[in-house]
């Protein structure tokens, strides 16, 4: 695959990102891509390793080398019918994924992996860019009906999946748009939301109806969904982490969530009223994950006075930790382009009490710095260390903690069982509930997770659903070793 002596001759090159000063002052796009040659070069580098780990690396089974290697031959449109054979959106994975198949690149062992993620994006944008990406509707119709609700990776993949094998298909979304998360949970400058309506404009074109500002369970009685022959359940893990810290309800805590979601209404013309804003403000996002860096990059661009970060874990390694080899998903230090653009970084710090004012609206924040007990057979223990005590002047504490599970509503409407961990539960592989014509996927299903795997939900949530009104499915699947069938 590629070039046979491509990894020895070229290096890994990454798209370059405008300067700092000047990205923050906007909410677009500002990574600066590379030319079609160096993006062939970064295709040649692609190994003959004859056990590509990447396969099992990505949660969809890309046909990684394969789609390299076209690059590589500057064969475009093949590489994106191979892309697209196994990824519904790569422009959102291509943007958005950790890039799991990175970290499980069999070059990764001796030197920089395969920069598959950038690859992947360049693929698909040049596929939209000359008009191969067309859409495809089914040449005849199941006469079934099938209702997705919600519209986030993994309602758009399986309703993609259902439409292509004839089924009509809603798609029920409670937002006033559609893409779920990936419309006000990702902020425009990581990804423009004229992508998202660029892929949505292919999917009604195929037949798909979409209905927003429809909350399922709440302004669309549940009774109605049994007009359906089956629905799938893609509502995601909204329910949002807290801290059980005095203060909590102080004037100045902010879900992260709240705050990511407004400034992205702001942008497309939307008046939010009372929006938070961080402008001249001391800023403190608790949490150190995507979420975090999210709003440490929105903060900048509103103007904060200070930004910094808190993390109650370790700092990880700066490189790939022996507690997870290669091909795992590592255990190492991740400093995003929000990172890059300004905050003061703290890990291993919990906080202890949001302060106030007389009128409610807070002031500060005290910590204490913690160790983690580790203790073979038990729970980790955190231990606070006593004389770190600490205040941290704060107008803005954001709270990126991330989710807790799906909200329970549909499920207690619909009788839907649920597992220790609060999702929907729905046997692995055949997604269905309790309920025989209803499915989950994607978070609703599995908990919090990535992007990539919500597509994947999506796709196989669809196959099983297929099965259940057809007796039969034609459409792809990954079999229980990770293997593509029917492609």
């Amino acid at each position: 695959m590629g070039k046979v002596t491509g990894f020895k001759e070229f290096d890994r090159q990454d798209e370059a990102y405008k300067p700092v000063e000047d990205r923050v002052k906007h909410y677009k796009e500002f990574t600066v891509p590379l030319s079609e040659e160096e993006i062939t070069k970064q295709g040649s580098r692609c190994m003959d390793c004859g056990i590509p780990f990447c396969h099992s690396g990505c949660p969809l089974g890309n046909l990684i080398p394969d789609f390299n290697h076209m690059v590589h031959q500057g064969e475009w449109q093949k590489a994106s019918w191979i892309l697209h054979s196994t990824n519904n959106f790569p422009e959102f994975t291509g943007r958005l994924c950790p890039a799991p198949c990175e970290q499980a690149c069999v070059l990764g062992i001796i030197e920089d992996p395969i920069s598959i993620e950038n690859i992947e994006k360049n693929i698909v944008e040049r596929a939209f860019k000359e008009g191969w990406i067309k859409p495809q509707p089914p040449k005849t119709r199941t006469g079934k009906t099938v209702a997705v609700v919600g519209s986030g990776p993994a309602g758009l993949a399986a309703a993609q999946q259902l439409n292509r094998a004839g089924h009509t298909v809603t798609v029920f979304e409670r937002d006033d748009a559609i893409g779920g998360l990936l419309r006000y949970g990702i902020p425009n400058f990581k990804m423009e939301k004229e992508i998202i309506d660029r892929r949505v404009a292919i999917l009604e074109a195929e037949g798909i109806s979409f209905e927003v500002n429809v909350n399922v369970g709440v302004n669309y009685e549940v009774e109605k969904l049994k007009d359906f022959d089956a629905v799938v359940l893609c509502g995601g893990a909204t329910e949002r982490r807290s801290l059980p810290t005095p203060g909590i309800d102080a004037d100045g805590v902010v879900q992260a969530m709240d705050f990511l979601t407004q400034q992205t209404k702001v942008v497309f013309g939307q008046e939010i009223k009372d929006q938070v804003m961080a402008t001249d403000k001391n800023v403190i996002v608790i949490g150190g994950g995507d979420t975090g860096s999210d709003c440490i990059g929105t903060s900048n661009r509103h103007g904060a006075k200070s930004v910094v970060n808190f993390e109650i874990m370790p700092k990880p390694p700066g490189h790939r930790s022996p507690a997870t080899p290669w091909p795992y998903w590592p255990l190492q230090l991740k400093t995003s382009s929000s990172h890059k653009e300004g905050v003061e970084r703290n890990w291993l710090i919990n906080t202890k009490e949001f302060v106030t004012d007389k009128n409610g609206k807070l002031t500060a924040l005290k910590t204490v710095n913690v160790e983690w007990e580790m203790v073979p057979g038990e729970r980790p223990k955190l231990i606070e260390i006593e004389g770190t005590e600490k205040t941290w002047p704060c107008d803005l504490a954001l709270l990126a903690l991330g989710f807790t599970g799906p909200e329970s509503t549909l499920a207690d409407k619909l009788g839907i069982e649920r597992d220790a961990r609060s999702n929907y539960k729905a046997e692995y592989g055949k997604y269905q509930t309790n309920i025989p014509n209803i499915f989950a996927a994607g978070d609703m299903r599995r908990g919090q997770s990535l992007i990539v795997w919500a597509i994947s939900e999506g796709r196989e949530a669809a196959r099983q659903v297929d099965i259940y009104l057809m007796g039969k499915s034609d459409l792809p699947t990954k079999n229980e070793a990770g293997d593509l069938v029917g492609i």
